[in-house]
């Protein structure tokens, strides 16, 4: 065969490829958007339809005026909000700062921490509900959403340090050696010659403990106890009753949920992929 004939073909298969890999990705967002607007009809319908034969928005105006569980969903919202922002803030700071000491320091059991960092991340978290809420209950944090920050920072950190540190290490020493002869004090160059390059690896995490917390379920149910400070994925489950579903209601309430996720990522992206860019030029 040809090499470039088959080199076509294998770019056409890898297209393909792509392609179905994306459809079955994106098809469960719209299958779940493309419910929310369905009428009760076309819900409990046996036909199977793509699409809304008459789009409505009485599901939306349901989970908004009615509420969930005796709470506005704004309530549940801002609660989400507010976990979800908190464990990026604050994990993303430990997760720098334990980065750059892991990767530029050298000390006792470092190659230990790394493994260990690995081995933590392989373990279920439901495996550690018990000792974590004991954990908890003696800091005084149940039932407060501080308890669950910190839960969740704790479940997204080693993930984040490990993946930042692979980003420092890349970064050439001899950066940092010439800023240090330039006269920069330590401070600054972390914060004008290290902090630019690593950047694009504290967004990717960012974005992955953003999502993490936002979908967290499990803690979120066992910490909280006050329905008033329950999330948006514990807030979904008065959804579902013991003989009944309501899936309009429940696919509208999830369609609004991925709205804050939609936005965070739309808001970094951006950085990312100028500090990725920043980081390829040369000067």
């Amino acid at each position: 065969m040809n090499p470039a004939l088959r080199a076509r073909l294998g770019r056409y298969g890898l297209n393909a490829a792509g392609i179905i890999v994306f459809l079955a990705a994106v098809f469960p967002v719209f299958w779940m958007v493309s419910t929310a607007f369905k009428s009760e009809a076309d819900i409990s319908s046996l036909e199977l339809r793509p699409l809304p034969t008459e789009p409505t928005l009485d599901h939306f105006v349901s989970v908004f005026t009615k509420g969930v569980g005796g709470h506005s969903i704004w309530l549940y919202l801002i609660n989400s909000i507010i976990v979800a922002l908190s464990t990026v803030l604050i994990g993303a700071l430990l997760a720098l700062l334990a980065s750059v000491a892991v990767a530029r320091f050298k000390f006792r059991f470092r190659a230990t921490f790394l493994v260990l960092l690995l081995v933590v991340q392989m373990v279920p978290a439901e495996a550690l509900g018990i000792s974590l809420f004991l954990m908890v209950k003696r800091a005084n944090l149940y039932d407060n959403l501080i308890g669950l920050v910190v839960i969740n920072v704790g479940l997204t950190l080693p993930f984040a340090i490990w993946m930042l540190r692979n980003f420092v290490a890349a970064v050439p020493r001899e950066l940092e050696e010439a800023a240090a002869i330039d006269g920069a004090t330590r401070f600054r160059t972390f914060w004008q010659v290290l902090f630019p390059l690593v950047a694009p690896g504290l967004v990717a995490t960012s974005i992955f403990s953003f999502i993490t917390a936002w979908n967290e379920f499990f803690f979120a149910l066992v910490l909280m106890q006050d329905d008033s400070k329950y999330t948006m994925p514990i807030a979904l489950r008065y959804f579902f009753g013991r003989n009944t579903t309501d899936w309009g209601s429940i696919m509208a309430a999830s369609t609004v949920m991925t709205i804050p996720v939609v936005i965070f990522f739309l808001l970094v992206q951006r950085r990312m992929v100028s500090g990725l860019v920043a980081g390829a030029v040369k000067g």
